[in-house]
């Protein structure tokens, strides 16, 4: 804490507090946006690779403080309850200019509150999405944040109806395309005949998805002995890791472990099996046909059908108002459906094709580039602002 406090003597200080290795990526490439307007800001909080490799002094990793489901949460309490400590205890010792929260609303929801006691004008960049479920969450979050920073277009409507202040910035996944340098391919320049493998970023995801779709690759395999695979190996679950499920999984499809971003993979694949989360967005802008996967624990599905809201889990079927990717959760999740999804992309060419024209239709709802700088052009308006409401 001591260097820390050192550091902030410097000049001006943000916390960034991020749990999500997607959230890493976007909070990343805000940090760099803030910091070419300001370069002598300084960063602190929890992250991941992204956000140090961007210059935030990373206090806790954001892995060690995610969990998937109630009984992982549970699991995992007394880690995710010392760094919210972690947070509060620097919110009042550090008293920085601006605290970000970016998603992860279970954790950052319960450290706003001593932001707000503080006085510390408070940014929720990737807000939670309470339109899908606890809606009436979004009262408290009213008395708890400063302003929203949303990236979906329809988040906007939804929260000026609870007189929120709030600006849809964009979609961030369009800034880290443009920091790559890359965008969607032709799909004929793919190598066609590789299906990508992503199982999740989270290991207990990898474990609980990985086998479901290595013995739907079996599958795919007998009907289909040209095809080749390539499994995704996140880096927050890490290379050895995942080659310990596929081993325990006994699959014997011979089958590429990539620790390449996944923006790579869907340079060269056909289509991906994936599990839920924002890298099925990515597959949608990549053009890339996707099959949806996702099992949670018995409780944790209960829960979840009581309170979600939305007739989607794929962030490409919600933003489009229709399924564009197929969805297969809990009891259709099955190798056979799976493996049944994807051979139909793979021998429907008309089929596959409406998928991609569908998806190239995505960009334009998303408002197009520079997500990452007009959230940037809010947290210093906050910075500087008496009133720290945006206009």
């Amino acid at each position: 804490m001591g260097e820390v406090k050192e550091e902030k003597r410097r000049g001006r200080c943000v916390i960034i507090v991020v749990g999500e290795a997607s959230g890493d990526l976007h909070a990343a490439n805000l940090v760099r946006s803030m910091k070419k307007k300001d370069p002598s800001l300084f960063f602190f909080g929890i992250g991941g690779k992204a956000m140090r490799e961007a210059g935030v002094r990373i206090l806790m990793e954001a892995g060690e403080v995610t969990a998937v489901g109630v009984t992982e949460s549970l699991a995992k309490l007394p880690v995710i309850l010392k760094g919210m400590a972690l947070v509060k205890n620097l919110l009042k010792n550090l008293k920085p200019d601006l605290v970000i929260l970016v998603d992860f609303p279970d954790f950052n929801l319960r450290v706003a509150p001593t932001a707000k006691k503080l006085g510390i004008p408070v940014l929720y960049y990737i807000s939670p999405q309470l339109w899908a479920w606890r809606q009436g969450r979004a009262a408290k979050l009213k008395e708890l944040v400063d302003h929203l920073a949303v990236i979906l277009p329809f988040e906007e409507a939804f929260y000026k109806k609870w007189n929120i202040p709030v600006t849809f910035v964009g979609h961030p996944l369009l800034d880290a395309e443009e920091e790559r340098g890359e965008t969607a391919k032709d799909p004929e320049t793919r190598r066609h005949r590789t299906v990508g493998i992503l199982p999740g970023s989270r290991e207990r995801e990898v474990e609980r998805h990985l086998p479901i779709m290595l013995e739907a690759a079996g599958i795919l395999k007998a009907r289909h002995p040209d095809l080749e695979f390539v499994v995704s190996a996140a880096h927050t679950v890490g290379k050895i890791r995942v080659e310990r499920i596929l081993r325990r999984s006994g699959s014997n499809i011979p089958c590429e472990l990539s620790e390449a971003n996944v923006q790579k993979i869907f340079q060269r694949v056909e289509l991906v099996m994936a599990t839920s989360g924002t890298v099925t967005l990515e597959a949608a802008l990549f053009g890339v046909p996707c099959v949806i996967l996702y099992r949670v624990s018995p409780i944790s599905f209960w829960v979840g059908r009581m309170l979600i809201k939305v007739p989607h889990i794929g962030l490409a079927n919600l933003i489009a108002g229709k399924e564009i990717q197929p969805e297969l959760i809990q009891k259709e999740a099955t190798p056979q459906t799976l493996a049944e999804r994807c051979h139909r992309m793979l021998t429907d060419t008309d089929y596959k094709d409406q998928i991609i024209k569908e998806c190239n239709r995505l960009r334009s709802l998303l408002g197009g580039r520079g997500a990452s700088d007009r959230a940037a052009d809010i947290a210093f308006r906050l910075m500087e602002s008496n009133n720290p409401q945006v206009a």
